[in-house]
């Protein structure tokens, strides 16, 4: 079945243009023509930023659904099945659905890219859903001119971590103009709840949003502290322990803390949160997998863990959590062109006795695993491999040890549908 959905998603791309090309004209023609499909989608919630997005809405996710609401979920990219994009209340779509959508779309005869298509086919699958309370739709790139940029009246747009990404995509290339992309278009009639930032960020975005009319959320409303073992939540009202077995970094546990300020404010009882969190999971972001194919390949004293970051911001998240290992940790390396890699990777000094470079499989914009070899051993001993398992067969010793894959969603997506 996986095999059909790669099929699938690849027959799409190409017939539909990866290259991005922000301009809200083409989807709302399209949008006109199926009569405003998306304003019958009430009570949506746009979740923007620069990292944190999915983290933050499977969070919502979780914690809607344990209080008995029904929610749709539109999320990019996806790791390796493209269904798994479309959440429908209680199930993702089908393949035969998405194949559906795709031919009403086309009837239109108008052209649309790739991203515009995915943001038209969930559109029309969420409505079709009865009894929908939330319908969560994550931004693709920056969100002025994003294709999920569609309601001037959301329920809330929640602000996640902005940081120096995509600046190739804003003139002049500065976090300002990146911020002002990001914020400039939010609804005037909304609350927007804003993750943590640093200063200088925070800064930017209050100048920006001083004259929004919208109720302002910033995290400054509720804390996280470590105490001994165990995270906590705390605002003027909760107190929450964050009990989790499997979210592991501090960025992730700040996402989530933003998750829970919403999910109480729109009515979730705290206990209903307090038993909800140890369920929560978060797929490709420091993750480690316990079993399957590649796993099988080291020893049973290897871990195995797999982070899709790529941001200089999502490098130090994942910095600060292997600094707090007892155990050697060596990296498999793989990274799209349009990153920062030397930067990216010189976060990582001296955490990793060595990293393996790979070129991710069936992406035409990855950095050559040379290329790689050449940016990181000027930080740390770095050899080349062909794919992952030569990677993994490389590190694979009798000593005890993390291994960690990290550079790229896409790659993630690739380790764990080969996992």
């Amino acid at each position: 079945m996986l095999s059909q959905s790669i099929n699938l998603y690849n027959n799409l791309q190409k017939r539909y243009s990866r290259r991005i090309n922000l301009d809200l004209k083409r989807i709302q023609k399209v949008l006109t023509k199926l009569d405003f499909p998306h304003l019958e989608l009430k009570l949506p919630i746009n979740i923007l930023g620069s990292d944190g997005k999915m983290s933050i809405l499977t969070s919502l996710k979780y914690f809607f659904e344990a209080h008995k609401k029904n929610v749709t979920a539109f999320t990019s990219p996806h790791l390796y099945d493209v269904k798994k994009r479309f959440w429908l209340k209680n199930r993702y779509i089908t393949l035969k659905e998405i194949k559906k959508f795709t031919m009403l779309i086309e009837n239109t005869g108008l052209q649309l890219t790739l991203f515009e298509l995915l943001t038209c086919i969930y559109i029309l699958a969420a409505k079709k859903q009865k009894n929908i309370h939330y319908h969560l739709v994550e931004a693709g790139l920056l969100f002025k001119k994003d294709s999920t940029n569609l309601w001037t009246d959301p329920r809330a747009q929640i602000v996640t971590n902005i940081n120096f990404q995509h600046q190739e995509w804003v003139k002049p290339q500065t976090l300002a103009e990146i911020c002002r992309q990001k914020l400039s278009s939010l609804s005037q009639n909304t609350t927007i709840y804003i993750a943590k930032q640093q200063p200088k960020t925070l800064a930017i975005i209050k100048n920006i949003l001083k004259k929004n009319k919208s109720k302002k959320v910033y995290a400054s409303q509720f804390s996280v502290k470590k105490i001994k073992n165990c995270y906590q939540y705390k605002d003027r009202k909760y107190d929450i322990p964050i009990l989790s077995k499997t979210i592991h970094s501090e960025g992730l546990i700040n996402n989530l803390a933003l998750a829970i300020k919403v999910a109480l404010d729109f009515g979730v009882p705290k206990q209903t949160i307090v038993k909800t969190i140890p369920k929560i999971e978060f797929e490709g972001r420091v993750q480690y997998l316990t079993k399957g194919k590649l796993k099988k390949l080291l020893k049973p004293h290897e871990n195995l863990l797999v982070d899709g970051c790529h941001s200089i911001a999502s490098a130090q998240n994942l910095y600060n959590y292997l600094k707090t290992l007892k155990e050697p940790v060596y990296g498999i390396w793989g990274m799209k062109k349009n990153k920062l890699p030397e930067l990216f990777i010189k976060v990582f000094n001296k955490i990793f006795k060595k990293i393996i470079t790979i070129t991710i499989p069936r992406e035409l914009n990855a950095l050559k695993a040379e290329e790689l070899q050449s940016i990181g051993q000027k930080y740390m001993p770095t050899n080349v491999a062909s794919n992952v398992q030569e990677a993994l067969k490389q590190l694979s010793t009798v000593e005890r040890k993390t291994i960690v894959i990290f550079g790229s969603l896409y790659l993630t997506g690739e380790v764990l549908s080969k996992n």
